[in-house]
């Protein structure tokens, strides 16, 4: 085995360890078409099914995320090129809000 093919094996364990990091174990209901369609991405790319829900329950969250609709509330929190921006009074504060109270509770 030459010092590349080590390296690049490396490489993938580093990738994966740092993947895996954060990772806790859940246990939640799903639909069983569900279940048959986590399983078929499973056997495809050869990963455990865990991993395929882990990436796919990461990504929904971040576009979960990026879409909550900003609401503006009426204090003015800054003023950035000339113009008033005002605090959000969507659902995003008090999504942070209530992920800090988790965060601090563990």
């Amino acid at each position: 085995m030459s010092n590349q093919n080590l390296s690049k094996l490396l490489e993938g364990w580093e990738n994966r360890a740092r993947a895996n990091s954060g990772l806790i174990e859940e246990v939640l209901s799903i639909y069983q078409a569900d279940s048959v369609k986590l399983e078929a991405l499973s056997r495809m790319y050869r990963l455990p099914k865990a991993d395929v829900v882990a990436s796919l329950i990461h990504e929904a969250l971040q576009e979960l995320e990026a879409k909550m609709p900003y609401v503006p509330g009426n204090k003015v929190i800054r003023i950035e090129d000339g113009e008033e921006i005002y605090e959000d009074a969507g659902p995003m504060p008090r999504y942070l809000e209530e992920q800090r109270k988790l965060l601090n509770a563990s």
